[in-house]
């Protein structure tokens, strides 16, 4: 049997993506804008493939089918981070409501053009597969090959392709672009999500600032603070005990 999924009026009728976690709901606007393009960006280890995962199951336990394109993972590791979250994706993967494309081939050497032609077969891929979500996770191996122009062009594309009924959603590292580039990129999104660290106590949690999101009904500017625990997922925690 396929995986339950709500009804199709009802999902039609929905204009977010819920997370499937209510208190992370709560300080995200009530959820992420259906037909938008929103960026995701932080340094290493702040919790952004997380995010996109938990914004992944809130998409299919909608009724929405999703397309990852992941430099991060194999398939096998992405489900089983997954299960270490406690979001059971397996009948999804299964009847095919969720497929992952891994984009990191060990040991390639890629030329500009090439990586141009695979950031345009990117594109045609979204834009001709029936799935409502894109997920790149994350866009920063290609920064390494692309120029500023082509990756611009790339964030316009998918712009286009939002404009045609998909969500898409792309997290890169802060690291990997010019401050000049990432403020051209952040006005193209109609959100943007920042994540980062902070510290409690004596142990770091992740947060996410909320710096926009289009349309919000909610205030935005948000900061949420959350922790992973394996076998739970994510825990989200009072941010007025987090040091930035």
């Amino acid at each position: 049997m396929p995986p339950t999924t709500p009804d199709t009026k009802e999902s039609e009728g929905k204009q977010i993506i819920s997370t499937g976690n209510y208190e992370l709901d709560k300080r995200i606007a009530d959820g992420l804008p259906l037909v938008s393009l929103t960026l995701i960006e932080g340094e290493n280890d702040t919790g952004k493939s997380v995010l996109t995962q938990q914004i992944m199951w809130g998409a299919m336990k909608q009724g929405l089918s999703v397309d990852l394109f992941t430099t991060e993972n194999t398939t096998k590791s992405f489900i089983k981070q997954m299960e270490s979250m406690s979001l059971d994706i397996s009948e999804y993967f299964a009847w095919g409501y969720l497929k992952v494309f891994p984009l990191h081939i060990v040991g390639a050497e890629w030329t500009k053009e090439e990586m141009e032609g695979t950031l345009q077969r990117l594109i045609a891929r979204i834009r001709d597969s029936p799935a409502q979500v894109a997920i790149i996770d994350s866009l920063t191996l290609f920064t390494e090959y692309a120029g500023t122009e082509t990756i611009l062009s790339f964030f316009t594309s998918c712009k286009s392709l939002v404009d045609r009924g998909k969500t898409i959603l792309i997290t890169l590292h802060t690291y990997a672009f010019e401050e000049d580039t990432l403020v051209r990129i952040r006005s193209i999104c109609d959100a943007h999500l920042n994540m980062k660290k902070a510290l409690v106590g004596d142990k770091y949690v992740m947060v996410l600032e909320v710096i926009k999101v289009r349309g919000a009904r909610k205030t935005t500017g948000n900061l949420v603070s959350f922790e992973v625990h394996p076998g739970y997922g994510m825990k989200v925690i009072p941010m007025s005990f987090a040091r930035v």
